[in-house]
């Protein structure tokens, strides 16, 4: 198979003639092509679940997270890591994103940097990559060298593997753990993988950590319990949970959330059992973090 015979390749019949089409028509042709992305994601639940039972054993053995990709593909994992620190208060290095050219490609294009094969392994070298670590390779075609090399090369150092790809297989052959294929058909304007491609990539990253985050207890019910309170929003959120779980007011929510410096956490269990901060921030590790093994369930 050459690279012409991808999927994201071929021309799109329904957006043919979309250069000669008024404003409203585009925008009807983009939006009934992605209201398909959804449909094709559901279809590769099984193999989501296994990456997501990966990145929970990874984590409970105090391993880290890596994604790895080149322009849109490599910008979606840099984005989807970044944002599970402030959100579910993870340490920074659970979930790291690597792009090639480095961060400079993440504002403007590098061109050339997904051709080096070379640079993925000085790269995840630089991150300290190590056995026991998993690393999820994104690259719409499968036939990104830049990621290749360093999905070949975090096998060789014993780390487990998943591979997420929008064609119904890898244009270059590699041996992962679990392979991700969302065949998401062509592209709305030929080859543009920035479009369909990245909404299904940018899905299936957005399920997989966060079902990672729900099966690590950093939620209770659907409420982000462990967010960290690093602005405004984030803090009035939190608040607005404390006085959910426990009735309490508006200003002794936001006592408590000062008392137990900011944890949504230890703020819950400091008022629902009745205890100190020391005492709760210990009923907390004994059960790992999980909020709902220390309060039980609560009508909320």
């Amino acid at each position: 198979m050459k690279r012409k015979d991808l999927l994201t390749e071929k021309q799109n019949i329904a957006s043919k003639k979309i250069d000669s089409c008024s404003t409203i028509d585009i925008l009807n042709i983009i939006n009934q092509q992605d209201r398909s992305i959804a449909e094709n994601v559901s279809k590769i639940l099984p193999q989501i679940n296994d990456a997501v039972e990966i990145a929970v054993a990874t984590i409970r053995k105090g391993n880290r997270i890596f994604y790895l990709g080149a322009g849109t593909s490599g910008r979606l994992g840099v984005l989807d890591a970044a944002e599970m620190p402030p959100t579910y208060s993870t340490p920074k290095d659970w979930f790291q994103g690597i792009i090639a050219g480095g961060k400079d490609a993440l504002v403007r294009s590098i061109e050339g940097a997904e051709d080096q094969p070379e640079d993925a392994i000085r790269d995840l070298k630089n991150a300290n990559l190590k056995k026991g670590d998993y690393l999820i390779g994104i690259a719409s075609s499968g036939a990104t060298p830049y990621v290749v090399s360093g999905l070949n090369y975090a096998k060789s150092i014993a780390c487990k593997t998943a591979y997420i790809i929008c064609n119904p297989k890898p244009l270059i052959p590699v041996d992962v753990d679990v392979l991700i294929s969302v065949v998401v058909g062509p592209e709305i304007i030929t080859g543009s993988t920035r479009m369909k491609s990245g909404t299904a990539t940018k899905m299936v990253l957005n399920i997989i950590s966060t079902a990672t985050m729900i099966r690590l207890g950093k939620v209770y019910g659907n409420l982000m319990v462990d967010l960290q309170v690093v602005n405004d929003k984030l803090q009035d959120r939190a608040i607005r949970i404390i006085e959910q779980l426990t009735e309490l007011s508006t200003e002794k929510a936001s006592n408590a959330l000062k008392d137990a410096k900011g944890s949504v956490k230890i703020a819950l269990v400091m008022v629902l059992q009745k205890v100190s901060r020391t005492e709760a921030e210990k009923m907390m590790k004994k059960h790992n973090g999980n909020l709902r093994a220390v309060i039980g369930d609560i009508d909320d």
